[in-house]
This record gives C-alpha cells, sequence and structure tokens, in this order.
C-alpha cells in the first residue's frame, strides 16, 4: 500500500515526482524519498515522516536530474525511520517497491554470504542486492532486472534506475498495481492514474506478471516468460485537477460535505426518475436462476455490502453470503455452480479483495464488483463492475464512496427483485421514490452539523463507546464505531441492538456513551427498548433519529440529533453520514490527524 512514481523525462524530475507522490500520500505517509540520476550517478533524499518532510529536505538540498523514481511509505518490514525509507540500493541502482517480497530472508542470507552488505531492515532492499549481484556479474540493467524478478516471491511493484543509464527506467508487477504514462518525449510509471493524471491521459496498465523497460519515447512490455507483449494505451479519466481542500480544514470535511452530489451522481446513472424504476447495467449472472450471492470485501465496504445483504435478502429474496475478503479463501466455503460474487472496493486494488475475485472466478462464480476506480484490476478482471460516481477520496477514511456504494447496493436491490418477481411494480416505485430524495435528505443531514457536534463533545470524553442497531442499521453502528477507533482512537464497539443483554450491558456504565441509531418505524419500539434497559443501568444514551422517534427518546436519551423522517429503506444511508460526520467531529476536538490516522493508509495493496 505504498505508492511509486518514476519518470524518464526532459524537465526537472524532483519537482514532478514530489507533486506525484502528493497524490500518492493516501497509500502510507511513514516516510519518503526520491532518487535521480545527476551525470550518470545516483543522489537521493529521504526523510521520516509525512512528505512535508521531504519537501523541508529538498529545499535544503535540492536534487537535479531529468529521471528519478520517488516513493511514499506504508511500513512492513523495518521501523518508518529514515534509514528504511524508500529508494533502496546501491551506488549502481535504487529501487522503489509496493508490496511484500516473500522470500526475502532467504535471499538476504544467501547475499549476506556473497558479501554484500545490508544498511536497513527492509524487504525491499533484498531485491535491489539481487539486481546489483546481477550487475556486478556483468548483466547488463535489463538482464539484471529480469533475472532478480525471477528469484523472487510475492506480490509487489517495482521501480528502478540505474547509474550511467540516464535513459532508463526498469518497472514490474506481480499482485499489485502499477501503471505507465506516455507524454512527449518522456515516460512516467505510477502505482495509479491519479499519480500521473497532471503529466498524461495516455496510460497503459501492466498485466500480472508483467514487467516494462522505458526511455523518453517509448515502453517495452514482457510477460512473466519474459516474451515481449502489446499492451493496449488508453485515455484514462482521472482528472488531473489539483485535489485541494478548498475552504475545508480537512479532505475529510469536504468530502462528507460532498455527499448530496455525489448520491444524486450516482443514483442518476441507476434510476429513472420519470418512470420510477431502476435501470440495471447488464450482471453477469440471471438474477432470475442464480442461487446465491458470495459478498466480500474490506473495511467500511465490507459494512456496505452488509447492509446491502439485508437490502437484497429482503427485496429479492436471493440469499446473500457475507464474508471479509480476508477470510474467504482461507474459509474455503463451498460454491454453488451458477453462484454469483459481489465484491465490493474503493481502489479496486485492495489486495485481499483481488485473491478472493481471482478465487471465486477459479471456482466458476461469476464476478460483478462495485468500484470507484474504472481503470482499477478489480474492474478489469471482474465479469462485470457497476462504477461508483465519487471522485477522488483523499482522506484515509472512506465516506462518501462508502455512501456511493450504498447507493448502488440499494438499486442493485431493487432491481433484482423486480427480476424475480419479488416485489411488484408499485414497491419497485415506492422504493425509487425513496432513493430519490436521498440527495437532498444528505444535505438535510449536513444542517445537522452544530447538533453532531454538541455530542461530539461528549462522545471525546470517553474512552469506550457502544454503537446499536437493528436490521440494517446494525452494519451502520459496526461503521460508527470502526469510524470512530480509525479517526480518534476511542475504543468502540457496533452491536446488534438485540445482543446487548447477551453480554455487553456488562459494560455499561456512567462513562459509556451508548449511541443508538434508531429511526422511528417498525424496528424503533424494540431499539428504544433496550435503549432504556442501558439508560437504567446508568448508560449515556445518545441517539440519531427522526422527530417521531426524538419524542419518544427525550425522557431518558441525554443527547438526540434528529434526522430527515424517511422510509426505512433509505434510512441506512443518512445514518452512515451521519456517524461519519461524528467521528470527524470527536477527531478534531481530540486533535488527531483526520486525514491521515496513525498506522493507516487508504488502499491496502499488501496482505
Amino acid at each position: 500500500m505504498c505508492g511509486i512514481v518514476g519518470v524518464v523525462g526532459q524537465a526537472a524530475a524532483a519537482p514532478r515526482l514530489l507533486e506525484a507522490l502528493r497524490r500518492l500520500e493516501y497509500r502510507g505517509y511513514d516516510s519518503a524519498g526520491i532518487a535521480t540520476l545527476i551525470d550518470g550517478q545516483i543522489d537521493r533524499r529521504r526523510a521520516e515522516g509525512k512528505l512535508g518532510n521531504l519537501a523541508t529536505a529538498l529545499e535544503a538540498a535540492p536534487l537535479a536530474g531529468s529521471t528519478g523514481i520517488g516513493h511514499t511509505r506504508w511500513a512492513t518490514h523495518g521501523a518508518p525511520t529514515t534509514r528504511n525509507a524508500h529508494p533502496h540500493g546501491t551506488a549502481r541502482v535504487v529501487v522503489v517497491h509496493n508490496g511484500i517480497i516473500e522470500n526475502h530472508a532467504e535471499l538476504r542470507a544467501e547475499l549476506e554470504a556473497r558479501g554484500h552488505a545490508f544498511q536497513t531492515e527492509t524487504d525491499t532492499e533484498t531485491f535491489a542486492l539481487l539486481v546489483d549481484d546481477f550487475l556486478q556479474g556483468g548483466a547488463t540493467p535489463e538482464a539484471a532486472a529480469a533475472a532478480a524478478l525471477k528469484r523472487v516471491h510475492g506480490a509487489f511493484a517495482l521501480a528502478m534506475i540505474f547509474a550511467g543509464h540516464p535513459d532508463l527506467l526498469i518497472c514490474a508487477r506481480q499482485g499489485a498495481p502499477l501503471a505507465v504514462g506516455f507524454g512527449e518525449g518522456e515516460m512516467f510509471v505510477g502505482s495509479d492514474a491519479l499519480a500521473l493524471a497532471p503529466l498524461t491521459r495516455r496510460i497503459a496498465y501492466l498485466e500480472e506478471g508483467d514487467w516494462a523497460v522505458l526511455d523518453r519515447t517509448s515502453a517495452r512490455f514482457h510477460d512473466a516468460s519474459g516474451a515481449e507483449v502489446v499492451r493496449e494505451i488508453k485515455l484514462t479519466a482521472v482528472s488531473g485537477a489539483t485535489t485541494g481542500k478548498g475552504n475545508y480544514r480537512h479532505f475529510m470535511e469536504k468530502e462528507l460535505h460532498e455527499h448530496p452530489v455525489v448520491l444524486g451522481d450516482t443514483l442518476t446513472q441507476y434510476l429513472d426518475p420519470a418512470q420510477r424504476r431502476v435501470v440495471l447495467p447488464a450482471l453477469p449472472f440471471d438474477p432470475v436462476t442464480v442461487p446465491r450471492l458470495t459478498m466480500t470485501a474490506c473495511g467500511s465496504a465490507y459494512l456496505a455490502g452488509l447492509v446491502g445483504r439485508y437490502w437484497i435478502e429482503e427485496l429479492a429474496r436471493l440469499p446473500v453470503d457475507a464474508d471479509f475478503a480476508s477470510e474467504l479463501r482461507y474459509r474455503d466455503p463451498p460454491l454453488p455452480e451458477g453462484g454469483g460474487a459481489l465484491l465490493l472496493s474503493q481502489s479496486g486494488e485492495t489486495a485481499d479483495t483481488l485473491a478472493a475475485l481471482r478465487l471465486l472466478k477459479q471456482r466458476g462464480q461469476r464476478i460483478l464488483s462495485i468500484v470507484n476506480v474504472p481503470e482499477s484490476t478489480m474492474t478489469r478482471e471482474s465479469d462485470a463492475a457497476v462504477i461508483t460516481v465519487a471522485g477522488p477520496e483523499i482522506a484515509v477514511a472512506s465516506t462518501k464512496n462508502l455512501s456511493a456504494q450504498l447507493a448502488v447496493l440499494a438499486c442493485l436491490a431493487i432491481g433484482l427483485g423486480r427480476a424475480r418477481g419479488t416485489i411488484t411494480a408499485e414497491h419497485e416505485a415506492e422504493l425509487t421514490a425513496a432513493l430519490l430524495e436521498v440527495p437532498s435528505n444528505a444535505a438535510a443531514v449536513l444542517e445537522r452539523d452544530d447538533e453532531i457536534r454538541a455530542m461530539a463533545v461528549e462522545v471525546a470524553k470517553a474512552r469506550d463507546v457502544l454503537f446499536l442497531g437493528r436490521g440494517a442499521l446494525f452494519p451502520v453502528a459496526l461503521e460508527g464505531a470502526l469510524k470512530l477507533k480509525e479517526l480518534s482512537y476511542i475504543h468502540a464497539e457496533g452491536y446488534a441492538a438485540g445482543e446487548m443483554k447477551h453480554g455487553p450491558i456488562a459494560l455499561i456504565d456512567p462513562a459509556v456513551p451508548v449511541i443508538a441509531l434508531c429511526p422511528s418505524g417498525p424496528l424503533f419500539e424494540k431499539t428504544a427498548s433496550n435503549l432504556q434497559e442501558a439508560a437504567a443501568r446508568g448508560g449515556r444514551v445518545m441517539a440519531f433519529t427522526d422527530d417521531l422517534g426524538a419524542e419518544k427518546l427525550r425522557g431518558f436519551a441525554e443527547r438526540i440529533v434528529v434526522l430527515p423522517r424517511v422510509s426505512a429503506f433509505a434510512a441506512p444511508i443518512l445514518h452512515t453520514i451521519s456517524v461519519q460526520f461524528l467521528a470527524y467531529h470527536v477527531a478534531v476536538l481530540k486533535g488527531t490527524d483526520v486525514d491521515q490516522p496513525r498506522n493507516l493508509a487508504k488502499s491496502v495493496t499488501v496482505e
């Protein structure tokens, strides 16, 4: 989940590499570094911590040269120190790397026995010294890189430059994304199209096992066997516009306020407002005969999928299994013949989700992915993909993209229900009407900002917090707890409200806020009863509800945020926005790094 970038260019490389790294910093911010070729010799600058520290180092000691590579790191092997910062290498070669080289210990022992001295704790340095070993043996850079790639195992993307070869950059991928950009008299490489967008729109993606040799005017692609192959050049839709915060304090605050537009843009793709019906793209499985769906994802995307499971099973009467992608492969579940699979990812590059996709395809499942990046690996490898229209999401914590995923899942549930004959045209029209109101209702949630901030003042004082929800709001309770943990570092747990009396109620005391998601509706009375049980034991009850629910909760709830009254079907989307806002305000009050929480990165491209 590190970010890598490279250029074989005409202008100064370091400033362009630094700007590309700014667009990749969501992938990791433990340390960063740049190396360039100056008069044929390798020079580099590295810094611990965020990219601003590297920028300061470059101001103090600029790097010349028009060919170079850069890296922003999420630490795997070795502490996040300057010594372990990339690029790594020798006087002959330097390398940047995203991923994990699984057999690095074995190779390290071999290289040490051959007299190579290691300077870092990283697995990346093993590859750099392996290439160097072949160079010392007389191999050309291309031959040395090819030989070294045959020796390493794992999931990785690599880029390397060589002393004495100012017009050469070699890159490779195995299990981690990598794109080559085509400029005018210069070439680029990057972890994704977002990094390269200001430099070029002409992109070719390395396929699994590929490696490529770049000079100033071209790229030669090779597959895993070494055979030269052709990779299609595409025009990327990713914008090169600056992804700034505007007048907002944080990217997350900006992205939270983009919810109404994102929801509107996404729903517009899949709803026909005139006919009050869903218009889905072609599905890779027959919605009438498919026996079961297997849903898998990671993090917040998995929680969106859990909400989708409630919707699909209720409306389409279609069974849905749900697994974290990191567990699905190892649980090795039985899969039905003719089954479908539903995968969710913001980046489309999540390592565990991609591995699950490949397993599901091997087992004959037809893959439908919900992805925010049209050019991603997941989009290309799926049988069909539905694209959310969330735009770039820079903050590490997913917000607007999660809501866009929910919007797509809601449309999918309605569409499947109509195709299977489990809902009527009249019911479809009612549900579609409810979704069409979601963007304006999301805007109304933004107007509750002061109320949410007031609740956050109390939550910020806590060490432990419980989130409760029932039905499709139970996964939203899990999302509320997840966001609070990752942003504010407060311990939080999400529970199905009916499970309180089966253990969690033992945690209740006057220091533990109990935050309930309980709009009026068929499950309200049950949830309210659970909250009264918590209040009777000294719990500090706080609630997100609507005006009808608020009337019944005011007798014992300490804080209430009144949201728009909506159908039970649409409520999970609005409550998701609400708990995200709560976590944001708590984090601001506690002074944590909202956009880049400790130990996290957005695109998890290592297992």
